[in-house]
């Protein structure tokens, strides 16, 4: 049961770091002469840096078994992603996203590991 409320504190952090980069990103597009093309590669990391974020959360709460807490936080992202894109959008899987999304778990997994660490000593 603590780790499934860990996932959901970690993506409660997703979340919230994407909707307030969502924020500053359509201030930008609205306000500066950038264009949606040079935004690829930010909005990339952009979710490297939540799902470290929310992998890290997901650390501090579980306090123990890091990697299994980020790789469920991380492929519980990948699955909604490709659910909404397949079902939504009818859009096919490409290899860059199969490695966009590997490395969205792999950072997810790095930042519970993390999270788990610093958890256990302020202990």
């Amino acid at each position: 049961m603590k780790t499934i409320v860990s996932v959901l504190y970690g993506w409660v952090g997703i979340l919230i770091v994407m909707f307030l980069a969502s924020i500053i990103l359509t201030l930008l597009l609205r306000f500066t002469s950038l264009g949606e093309s040079t935004l690829e590669i930010a909005t990339l990391f952009i979710g490297f840096i939540a799902l470290f974020t929310g992998g890290f959360i997901s650390g501090l709460k579980a306090k123990h078994k890091g990697i299994l807490v980020g790789a469920i936080t991380g492929l519980l992202f990948t699955f909604i992603v490709f659910c909404y894109r397949f079902l939504g959008l009818h859009l096919s899987i490409t290899v860059i996203e199969l490695v966009n999304h590997a490395a969205y778990l792999l950072l997810a997994i790095i930042g519970a590991i993390i999270g788990v660490n610093l958890s256990s000593s302020e202990e």
